[in-house]
Parts: C-alpha cells; structure tokens; sequence
C-alpha cells in the first residue's frame, strides 16, 4: 500500500531557519548599519577611520549610554523619562558645587591628587539623580501623575535648581583629565571613564534580562493589571525603576564633569532626546515590554557614529537633532511596519 508520506523538518531547514532568525535579529540588523556606516563615512572622509575619532565617538557615547540604559528600564516598564538630561546637569553642577566649596579644591588640584575629591563628586552627582528619580516615583505612585507629565515637571525644577546654584555659569573644580583621553592615542581608543561605563552597563544588563527585577519590568510593561493580579508590588517596582535611571543620569553627569571640567547647568541640555532615540532605535517599544539592553547601546552607537561622521564630512552642527529627529522616526516607522507584517 503507497500513499503520502509527511517528511519532517530536515536539518538543513532547521539551520536555514536558524540563520534568517539570526539575520533579522534587531542586533544583527543593528551590527549591520553600524558597519555600513563605518565604510560609507571612511570613504568620504579616511580619517573618520582612526583612533582619535573613534575615542570621541565612544566619548560622546559614554553619558549618553548611562542615561539610556536607565531609560531602557523606565520604558520597558511602559513610562517614560523626561528628566535625565536635567539631572545630568543638575548633578554636575551639584557635584562641582561640592568639591569647590565643601572640599575647598580649585581647577589647580588636578592628576591623581584629583581622585578623592572626584569620588566624592561621583557619590553626590549619584544621590542627587537617585534623589530626582524617587521624586518621579512619587508623582507617579502616589499623586498619580503619568510619566510624561511628571517628568516633565521635574525635568524643569532640576534645570532650574541648576541655574540657581551656580548663578548660571560653569562651576569648575578639581579633575583628572587624563581618566577620559584615549589609553593609546595609536591603538587603543577606549578611555578608563568609558571601561567604567561598560561595566555599569554590563551589569545593568544582566540586571535586566537575567534576574527577577527584569522579570518584573517586563511583566509590568506588558501588562501592569496582571503583573499587579500576579503578585508584583508595582508601585514599589516603579520606585526602583525611576530610582535607577535617576542614579544613572547623576552617574553621567559626573562622566560629563570629568569630561568638559567644570559643571554646568546646560551639559545635560537635549541628552533626554539622544536617550529615548538610543533605546528607539535599539528596538524597545514606546509601548512597553520590549527592549534589549545590547540594542540600546548599539543604537547609541550608531547615532553618535551618524553626527560625528556627518560633521567630518562638512555637515553642519545644526543639523545634529534634526538627524537625531529623523532616526526616532524610522526607527518607530520600521516598528510600525513589523507589528503590522506580524498581525498578517
């Protein structure tokens, strides 16, 4: 007796499955631009492919990965964050505010006799953010406030604190310059700011995708009505969630001090905006319960990559938010477009 016979999936099919997975993985896709972009901007411009270059691109880098990985977390949980590029400020300004007159140390102290007064700056830039970040909760939770709003709220009394504690003008203070400049200007472009940076981020990440707290921020993204129905406190999540990207934001605006040498009430001007476009453009939802932290970083990669290489090519400097505006929309555009070819 012959009839039809069902043959199962082959190897081969399950390897060629295995592949288009990878292909279309938003990291792979991510690796992808960023290598293009690489080629495209060396072509114009040779010397975009080189050390220095690279050292600024992952300086510039460097704040903004911060604040956007605690944004990762804030948006993942379905909120939003409005506030981080005022507590960069804020806390810069707060943090050198400290070191000149609390600890009494001027621009002259600088090298190594630099680093007392700089970890003490780092702790006060981070309470201050960690400070912002459960004021933020506490609109949320407690006064009932959405994200959008009370953020906003906070994002202008930070900014306005700022001015008024250092009259406006630039705050400086002891420092080490050499923390943020290239370890080998021939061969290495990464500074010992930026290593400290990828560890925050390394263990931010394994924070998010490996333990219950990330857990936690997906559920209550996805659904915060059966998270709540599940068990999770959510109103004590949120705290810790708010509280993490206000920590992170004090952190870069310590990373920015380092950087410029002083702080200034206008270092965290617009930050909020190349935040939300890095976690964007890495893939996570506005909507909540997605998001990658290794996405986040390569998005904020390839958006410092795309300004640093428009302007080595004559590009003007003004036109930075408006290529920033630009990515924000194809990036939420091409989301669009996979829900839609998903529901099909």
């Amino acid at each position: 007796m012959t009839g039809s016979v069902k043959v199962a999936p082959t190897a081969r099919n399950d390897r060629r499955d295995h592949l288009v997975g990878v292909a279309t993985n938003q990291v792979t896709i991510l690796i992808g631009v960023m290598v293009i972009l690489v080629g495209i901007f060396s072509l114009l411009e040779p010397k975009f492919f080189s050390v220095p270059t690279a050292n600024n691109i992952l300086t510039d880098w460097g704040s903004v990965a911060l604040i956007a990985v605690g944004q990762t977390f804030v948006i993942i949980s379905g909120g939003i964050d409005l506030s981080v590029g005022a507590i960069v400020g804020l806390s810069g300004v707060v943090a050198a505010w400290t070191m000149a007159n609390g600890l009494g140390l001027d621009q002259t102290v600088k090298g190594a006799d630099a680093a007392p007064g700089l970890v003490v700056g780092a702790l006060v830039a981070v309470g201050v953010g960690l400070g912002v970040g459960l004021v933020n909760a506490f609109l949320i939770n407690v006064l009932k406030i959405v994200p959008f709003i009370a953020t906003l709220a906070t994002m202008g009394a930070c900014l306005g604190f700022s001015v008024i504690i250092s009259s406006g003008a630039p705050i400086g203070s002891a420092n080490d310059f050499s923390l943020i400049s290239a370890m080998d200007p021939k061969a290495n472009p990464f500074s010992w700011t930026v290593l400290g940076v990828i560890i925050v981020i390394a263990i931010a990440g394994l924070f998010l995708h490996k333990s219950r707290f990330g857990l936690y921020t997906y559920a209550i993204g996805s659904n915060s009505f059966a998270a709540s129905a599940a068990g999770i406190n959510v109103k004590r999540h949120l705290t810790m969630v708010y509280a993490l990207s206000g920590a992170l934001a004090g952190l870069a605006g310590m990373f920015v001090y380092i950087r410029l040498g002083a702080g200034s009430p206008s270092s965290g001007t617009g930050r909020e905006l190349d935040a939300i476009a890095a976690v964007v453009i890495g893939g996570a939802s506005l909507m909540g319960g997605i998001g990658r932290i290794w996405g986040t970083i390569l998005g904020a990669l390839i958006l410092f990559t795309v300004q640093s290489g428009l302007i080595m090519i004559g590009v003007a400097p003004d036109w930075k938010k408006v290529v920033v505006a630009v990515l924000i929309a194809a990036a939420v555009s091409a989301q669009v477009l996979q829900n839609r070819n998903g529901r099909k």
